[in-house]
């Protein structure tokens, strides 16, 4: 291959155009990014070595070497991991083949105060360099490879880069970049050990720097040609939890997710028993965008013996839990573990039920607890990711019940935060169920009319309102011995919170009305079930409710939504026999338009769409102008 000059794909374009003009608010994360780069290049080879051990060639040790050239303006980071072939130097550093680049670029876009955090998330922490330099100079050979097939790869982070054969001795990466005026600061080896400190102490291979020692006649530090570690060199999780400060701690998840911001809670133990594994688990506290993707890999990287063998392991984490970062170390696991062997390994199913209940527990802690503080983590954690909690109760049987003690929701007493438990301990003398209601919003939910004799009775109700819940209500049956019921299922019984004269009552109302009802059903044969005169409505005419397990309205119009075929069933008209509209319907002339009109402003008061707008606003302006 002679020297080629190539373009960057479109995407790397657009990006290096932000990197090099907005990520300004915190330059030092160009070295994170860089060494974070070179230790995966040196658990790359680990790990093909694990079947080639001759990748190794004379060179065992593996290690990351940052050095600086304060006359020549250089940064320099070198790695002896697996290094690039000509093809992977093309491939890897001219194009991005990782979904996510929009989104990456949408979010620098809105806000690039939080820059520095989303770069590595993306896979493009290499380009974080040209934040710094104004070029960047790229020298590589892969392990196993000839000395005569090393490659060059540089560019100046415009439009296109260079790449051209090297003979090069050494396996592995060398990256040196060319800094820019005004980036003086970074030719200081106090100012990259500190970033080295701050960013990469947890890195298991050694980071080596130069000694630099006081040059007494020139007045100045010099380097000696002496290498020594400046970080600690061993897993932070692998260390004593009393040697690690909490500061330690929030650093090393900042390196882990790419997050701004310290996590909500962690945990970090060791497990001994059957199966051997140590675990340093994380609890975000912002939802990252990609939340919603049910097929997003986790965030728990699995090592074995300190060894990393994957990023994003999902077998260790339900899919619920998907927003959980950490690490999870196990001594039993072999190492040339694949994906589809963790999927079958009783070993792994041991360490993601354990997983699974330690970040249970710390959820626990913190909404059970006494302290204010922790509660209000407890009510941002919910904010952010309760939507995704609820998705456990239908997927995690096993933990069903603990689940379901950290649900929170909107009640008729209260807009948020309302636990069953709350609920229970306040349901009135002779309650026997909690009472519930799906609907699209908040508002909808409250201003139903299934709600008014709930209402009236000052008898609370749970407002459900995610899209989720409708799966939830289809695994969740009781709660501490009580029943589920939905307000908008089956024929309203408040049992023996309804007296009798109230019950008296409703049957008179019922028989007198019967002619009525009769005609009423068949006015609306082909659009309801049933039409019934009902005592939970006080205020309203007309709502429409559906047999006990049949589908309810609300999630037809989610599965409508979703591109899905609902089962045709219709709904049920309940009318409110003391409404003045209801008592019109008596003997007048344009009976079958007001019961249309009576069965259309039902579904509309329940969020539901009209199958004939048109002909609802005729039927409406008729009577307006009879």
């Amino acid at each position: 291959m002679n020297k080629q000059t190539l373009s960057f794909q479109a995407e790397v374009k657009q990006i290096l155009h932000l990197v090099t003009h907005s990520l300004y608010s915190n330059k030092e994360i160009f070295l994170r990014e860089m060494i974070s780069n070179a230790s995966d290049a040196c658990d790359k080879l680990r790990f093909e070595a694990l079947n080639d051990a001759s990748l190794y060639e004379d060179a065992p040790n593996l290690d990351v070497r940052v050095s600086f050239d304060a006359a020549a303006k250089t940064v320099t980071i070198v790695d002896n991991g697996i290094g690039l072939s000509s093809e992977e130097a093309v491939a890897n550093l001219g194009t991005i083949a990782k979904s996510g680049t929009r989104e990456f670029m949408a979010a620098l876009q809105g806000d690039q105060k939080k820059d520095a955090q989303l770069i590595g998330q993306f896979g493009v922490g290499f380009y974080s360099g040209f934040i710094v330099a104004d070029r960047i100079t790229v020298e590589s050979r892969r392990a196993g490879a000839k000395p005569e097939e090393g490659v060059r790869w540089s560019s100046e982070g415009a439009g296109e880069f260079e790449v051209e054969p090297i003979t090069r001795a050494a396996r592995g990466t060398s990256v040196t970049l060319h800094l820019r005026d005004g980036e003086e600061e970074f030719l200081s080896g106090w100012k990259l050990k500190s970033i080295i400190g701050k960013y990469s102490d947890h890195i298991s291979l050694p980071i080596l720097m130069q000694k630099e020692e006081w040059d007494a006649t020139a007045q100045k530090q010099v380097t000696r040609d002496e290498w020594a570690p400046v970080n600690k060199a061993a897993a932070l999780w692998a260390r004593n939890k009393s040697e690690i400060t909490t500061e330690q701690y929030n650093e090393f998840y900042k390196q882990l997710s790419y997050d701004s911001e310290p996590p909500l809670a962690y945990t970090h133990n060791r497990v001994e028993g059957r199966t051997e594994y140590t675990q340093l688990l994380y609890i975000p506290a912002k939802a990252p965008f990609d939340l919603w993707n049910r097929d997003k890999r986790g965030g728990v990287k699995l090592y074995v013996k300190r060894v990393f063998i994957m990023d994003d392991a999902e077998a260790l984490m339900p899919v619920y839990l998907r927003f959980v970062k950490g690490v999870i170390d196990s001594a039993d696991l072999p190492l040339n573990v694949s994906r589809e062997l963790l999927q079958e390994s009783r070993d792994v199913k041991a360490i993601r039920e354990g997983s699974t209940k330690r970040v249970l527990s710390m959820l626990e802690a913190l909404a059970d607890s006494a302290d204010a503080a922790e509660k209000a983590k407890y009510a941002a954690f919910w904010k952010d990711f309760g939507a995704v909690l609820k998705e456990g109760v239908g997927e995690d049987h096993a933990n069903q019940e603990r689940l379901a003690k950290l649900l929170r929701f909107a009640s008729t007493h209260a807009d948020e935060g309302v636990s069953f438990a709350d609920y229970v301990s306040r349901m009135k003398e002779g309650q026997e169920a909690i009472y519930v209601i799906t609907a699209d919003t908040l508002a909808a939910a409250k201003s139903s009319p299934q709600l008014e004799i709930f209402r009236k009775k000052g008898i609370e109700v749970l407002l459900l309102v995610d899209r989720v819940d409708e799966w939830l209500l289809a695994h969740l049956y009781e709660f501490d011995g009580k029943p589920l019921q939905s307000v908008a299922k089956g024929a309203v019984d408040l049992g023996k919170l309804e007296d009798e004269a109230e019950k008296k009552h409703a049957e008179e109302a019922a028989a007198a009305f019967k002619p009525v009802l009769d005609r009423l059903k068949e006015a609306l044969k082909d659009r309801a079930k049933d039409v019934r005169v009902t005592t939970r409505l006080v205020d309203s005419p007309a709502c429409l409710v559906v047999e006990e397990g049949d589908m309810s309205g609300h999630l037809a119009r989610l599965l409508k939504q979703a591109g899905q075929a609902a089962p045709k069933a219709q709904p049920i008209l309940e009318v409110n026999a003391e409404h003045a509209l209801v008592k019109r319907l008596d003997g007048n002339a344009h009976f079958d338009d007001l019961a249309n009109i009576l069965f259309d402003q039902a579904l509309l008061a329940e969020g539901g769409q009209l199958d004939d707008p048109a002909a609802y606003v005729r039927r409406v302006n008729a009577l307006l102008v009879s």
